[in-house]
Parts: structure tokens; sequence; C-alpha cells
């Protein structure tokens, strides 16, 4: 992709700096650290790369993580008697994150250049969400339903930023390729 101008929409210079980002360049060697865990070959890495779907696992998967947050935003948006409601969303979201990040970091894997930036900002970003979102739970747990609703939507605003790099690598870097089958 060219460098963005003025005409390029904001939300997509933001993410062509932020891939470009000295952040992003710090957070590649930890991430690869991580990525590096996880087995290549075999039935595991064809699973979290999505061979037996025939397309990309991860892009998939992050939709259920952020969906079930964005639901307990509304709930907590919608009054009291929805407290419990989206607690067990937000722990729903948090037992999805595990399997959604080990496909993603499968992806991560095969980038390069600009697309491997903007994937650790992206990873970043959806790491401070599922932190903040796990104190969100933990507050609401012990009784203080107003910072867990606070953690709530900061955690899931850090992970919406998440989402739309998520989007830009996808449709503006091409990533994650389709798998071979």
């Amino acid at each position: 992709m060219s460098s963005p101008t003025a005409s390029t929409p904001l939300p997509t210079r933001l993410a062509e700096a932020a891939a470009a980002s000295p952040l992003a360049g710090r957070l590649t060697g930890p991430l690869q650290k991580l990525a590096d865990l996880v087995p290549r070959g075999g039935a595991l890495d064809d699973l979290l790369r999505g061979r037996p779907l025939g397309h990309p696992l991860h892009p998939a998967m992050s939709d259920v993580p952020i969906g079930l947050w964005t639901s307990a935003v509304v709930l907590d948006l919608s009054g009291r008697r929805h407290e419990r409601a989206a607690q067990r969303l937000i722990g729903l979201g948090l037992l999805a994150v595990a399997p959604t990040a080990l496909a993603g970091l499968a992806d991560w894997r095969t980038t390069d250049g600009r697309a491997r930036g903007a994937g650790a900002v992206h990873a970043a970003l959806n790491s401070a969400g599922a932190a903040l979102l796990t104190g969100s739970w933990l507050a609401r747990r012990r009784g203080h339903h107003a910072r867990g609703v606070l953690l709530g939507l900061a955690g899931t605003a850090a992970a919406s930023g998440g989402a739309y790099l998520g989007g830009h690598l996808v449709f503006v870097e091409g990533v994650p390729d389709r798998p071979a089958a």
C-alpha cells in the first residue's frame, strides 16, 4: 500500500501510523517469542490457520469475544437489572480469548513488513482490552459494579481499536493469506 495522504480516511492513517510506530517495532520481538511457542506443522497448525475451513480461522473467532463484550456493554447501559448477565458475557468473552489469540499468532507468524507492525499493535490493543475486561469481571465479582462497568467500557474500547486494526490487516494489508489446502 502506498503511504497515506490527506485524502486517506483518518482511521486508515492512524492504522498506518500505528504499524510504522516505534511501539510496533518494540512489540514485534516479544510477540515473535510468543508466536514461536505455537506449534508449527501438523493438525493443530492446520486448525489454527483455518485449513479445514478453507479460510483463516482468526478473523471469524475474533467475533466471539468482541460480540460478547459489546453485548455486555449494551446490558450495562440498559440498567443494573442485567448486571449478572453482563458479567457472564464478559467471562465467556474472556474464555474465548486464548483460542482466538492462538489462531492470531499462527497467522501473525506469516506476516512481514508493515503488516507485522500493525499485527503487533493489534495484539497489544487486544491484550490490553482483555486485561481491562478481566479487571471488570473481577470487580463485578467483588461487588464493585460501577468500577466493573468502567473497566468493561475501557476494555471494550481497547478491543474495538484492536478490531479496527485487525480489519485493516485483512482488508488493506491482505493478511492472513488464504491457507493452502
